[in-house]
């Protein structure tokens, strides 16, 4: 009993939660979980603070739980300074370094999970954080502080994805690069709507890109879906597809020919959007925007195929087949290996739960 998992499964078991019910609710599977009470897997501080968001005060916070919370965050803590002394006392990266540094964490974003991205990027942050001597480092750590706010939860305080975008945001400024100060907002703001999580600050982060320029830019691409979403998620059908086909315009003329990164957007990555989009609205377009995302998109991406699985779940749901739509969406969730889950995902999950909900 004295590794992690065995204290958060007396905290589920002492607030009489199932193994199951502790999976339905955190969106994490079943045998994930079991693994990691057993201590066959690490417990992450995401999947910790999802047992503290699920059993809440039915706890004794100063127990097994709060217990399991400060020996991961305490460990992670540890490493981050050691990392950041090691790099420290070692010769420092130059700027070419830390933009190959920066395209390599793009990638990797699209194909490994957010955990296994987020220990080595938070690491690497403590390192370039004492290194920023220049305008370009500035603009690179921008871009990272934005990946690395896609692995955290939307709202934990300082420790948020929100916190993240706006520091992001303000690096980007002492970058004095326009393109990056437009990028960072406009993906901000697009991994919020996306989600249909935080809608006003997704809304704000959107206006500011938009207002920054209106070149056909990637990072106005970005904000101008994320709109679309914002105005999808609040019902406003007529504002979403118009903001879409402006979207649309601008993806013609700055889409991207890399396939395989978050600081892209080929067509394969748009579909996704568009799919997203068109499930919410429940319109007939969302097949084809499927169809496509499947037809276009590299095999070697199975997250981003789950992805597509789950608005089918939402269109389904939508339409009325309540039972149907979140079956297919659990099973879609349940056939990703649970190491490859993102928040994303387990939004979208619970996306389709709300909906099914008020169809039952």
């Amino acid at each position: 009993m004295d590794h992690v998992g065995a204290r958060l499964r007396v905290a589920r078991t002492d607030a009489q939660v199932t193994l199951t019910q502790m999976a339905a609710r955190t969106n994490y599977s079943k045998s994930h979980l079991c693994n990691v009470e057993l201590g066959k897997r690490p417990a992450t501080p995401d999947l910790v603070l999802a047992y503290e968001r699920v059993l809440g005060d039915s706890v004794n916070r100063r127990g097994a739980l709060a217990l399991a919370a400060t020996v991961v965050v305490s460990s992670a803590v540890a490493e981050l300074v050691q990392h950041g002394f090691a790099a420290a006392i070692a010769p420092r990266r130059n700027v070419n370094e830390w933009v190959g540094r920066a395209e390599a964490y793009g990638q990797d974003y699209m194909s490994l999970g957010a955990a296994e991205v987020q220990a080595r990027l938070a690491a690497d942050l403590v390192v370039l954080q004492q290194e920023l001597d220049s305008p370009h480092l500035w603009g690179v750590a921008a871009r990272l502080m934005t990946v690395h706010g896609k692995t955290l939860p939307g709202n934990d305080g300082g420790r948020g994805a929100i916190r993240s975008y706006e520091m992001a945001a303000i690096a980007a400024d002492r970058s004095g690069d326009l393109e990056t100060r437009v990028w960072v907002r406009g993906r901000a703001a697009l991994a919020l709507a996306y989600e249909g999580a935080h809608l006003p600050v997704a809304a704000r982060f959107a206006e500011q890109a938009v207002a920054l320029s209106d070149r056909p830019t990637l990072g106005r691409l970005n904000a101008l879906t994320a709109q679309a979403h914002v105005a999808a998620c609040r019902g406003d059908t007529a504002t979403g597809l118009s903001r879409l086909d402006d979207a649309r315009r601008v993806f013609d003329r700055a889409g991207s020919s890399e396939q395989i990164s978050d600081f892209a957007v080929p067509q394969w990555r748009f579909h996704t959007f568009e799919s997203m989009l068109l499930s919410r609205l429940g319109l007939p377009g969302a097949v084809a925007a499927q169809d496509a995302a499947d037809r276009t998109r590299p095999h070697t991406l199975p997250r981003f195929a789950t992805h597509i699985e789950l608005h089918r779940g939402l269109m389904m749901a939508s339409a009325g087949d309540a039972a149907g739509g979140l079956g297919h969406a659990r099973r879609a969730l349940d056939r990703l290996p649970s190491e490859r889950h993102s928040l994303s995902l387990r939004l979208m999950l619970a996306e389709v739960e709300r909906v099914a909900g008020a169809v039952l």
